[in-house]
């Protein structure tokens, strides 16, 4: 098992706890997500695939608006809970388990849209990953359809190569709950730790363990053109309002 699979996994019931409230995250993050699938030409009959689904953020808020959502994720623990959640939630999703690295190996279809949000590319740790990633998505898209991810800001981050992350202080009804990463940097790549401290009833202290490698915009804008993309545009937290920088490729 990867050094990823097991930081998901290990993580899985506790990944709603990065957010203030994950619930109010989902529908935020799908009209995001739908605002942007509009402007470029695509309305809620759209087939979407999620391809790093995570505990199900965004696919559970676009199935709520109605979208035909698939999702898959290489964290058996991950799927689980995002399988759960979808239950609850009242909505239908077909969860898969997948490597984004080989989807043809699960999906046969083809896609009109492809997402991998959060952060999810930058776990490729050599170029060469990256872009065998980037061919495995592409391949599941139709012709016209368009893939969107998310990645953070690594062209500010790598000029300076900081060694964590602000915290993020989430009051509770029952007291505060702290999460941060802390950065060990080597070259571009990094072992990223992020630590959860519940201080309600009881303080309890969680850490989780990871690998990244800081990707440039650059350098992804050029797989993705050299691989079908025929245009490839960023935007910015200023234009979307989503935390992170978001690519949008139309194959």
């Amino acid at each position: 098992m990867s050094i990823t699979q097991t930081f998901y996994d290990n993580l899985s019931t506790q990944y709603d706890k990065l957010f203030l409230d994950w619930q109010a995250a989902t529908r935020e993050q799908a009209v995001i997500l739908n605002r942007i699938f509009a402007d470029n030409g695509f309305d809620r009959t759209a087939q979407i695939l999620d391809c790093a689904c995570g505990i199900g953020t965004q696919a559970i808020g676009l199935a709520a608006l109605g979208y035909n959502v698939t999702a898959s994720d290489i964290s058996d623990g991950e799927l689980a809970e995002a399988a759960d959640r979808a239950e609850k939630n009242g909505v239908n999703i077909r969860f898969e388990h997948a490597d984004f690295c080989a989807l043809s190996d699960v999906f046969s279809k083809q896609f009109d849209i492809v997402i991998a949000m959060d952060n999810a590319l930058p776990h490729m740790l050599t170029g060469e990953a990256l872009e065998t990633a980037v061919m495995s998505i592409v391949g599941r898209i139709r012709r016209g359809g368009i893939f969107v991810a998310s990645i953070r800001d690594y062209d500010s981050l790598l000029a300076e190569k900081p060694p964590y992350s602000p915290p993020y202080i989430h009051r509770t009804n029952k007291g505060q709950r702290v999460s941060f990463q802390t950065w060990v940097w080597s070259g571009d790549n990094y072992r990223l730790t992020q630590y959860i401290i519940d201080d309600e009833d009881d303080l309890q202290i969680s850490k989780f363990v990871c690998e990244y490698r800081a990707t440039r915009r650059e350098e992804l804008t050029n797989l993705l053109r050299a691989n079908g993309c025929s245009n490839v545009v960023w935007k910015f937290p200023e234009e979307t309002d989503f935390y992170q920088p978001i690519v949008i490729a139309k194959k």
